[in-house]
């Protein structure tokens, strides 16, 4: 097998979905999509990735070391973003950038801020958006067809969510591509039992 057939993931049984980290990143949208995609794609089914294994602190004042560098990473099936007020900064980050331009293929879910870091990577033109009211006048300066502020919008393989638990979305939508829609619902009624 070559490395351009090779299945994603991590090599052994299951796949993988990254999850660029930051100083700054929301542990809730963190903790959500890190938990769905758990309950999918059990015990490693995700990698918190950055440009350097130092411990990073997130919004909430948790600290928290990624598992791994972005060169290090095996073939992810899936990207998540986890925004935050860190987000703005990590956007001007190049390696970030490039990690997530050379992975804009994959599904990918972006919550909050997050959105953010995928319009500096240039990976939004001609997209349908949703995310925070805040950002929508910045979104359309990155050339997409539409924003929908405070809205869970779902465009091909893209989902982009306001912030909090709008994660959720971000992550059942990826989850969903991965591990197929009843494992993703599934984990989404087990972490939201009143929806």
């Amino acid at each position: 097998m070559t490395a351009d057939t090779e299945p994603p993931g991590d090599g052994s049984a299951g796949h993988v979905v990254a999850v660029p980290v930051y100083a700054g990143v929301s542990e809730l949208e963190l903790g959500i999509m890190v938990a769905v995609c758990r309950l999918c794609g059990g015990e490693g089914a995700t990698r918190t990735v950055n440009r350097s294994r130092a411990s990073i602190l997130t919004a909430g004042g948790l600290v928290s070391t990624p598992h791994v560098l972005y060169a290090a990473l095996p073939r992810p099936a899936g990207l998540l973003i986890p925004g935050g007020p860190g987000a703005a900064r990590a956007a001007r980050d190049p390696l970030l950038r490039a990690f997530l331009a050379s992975h804009a293929a994959l599904p990918v879910g972006a919550s909050g801020s997050g959105v953010l870091l995928c319009a500096e990577a240039d990976t939004l033109t001609g997209k349908v958006l949703g995310g925070p009211a805040e950002l929508a006048d910045t979104l359309w300066g990155h050339g997409v067809s539409d924003v929908r502020p405070d809205q869970s919008v779902t465009d091909g393989t893209l989902c982009t969510t306001p912030a909090g638990f709008a994660a959720l979305h971000a992550a059942v939508h990826v989850a969903g591509l991965v591990w197929g829609p009843e494992a993703a619902q599934d984990a989404a009624r087990r972490l939201n039992p009143f929806s």
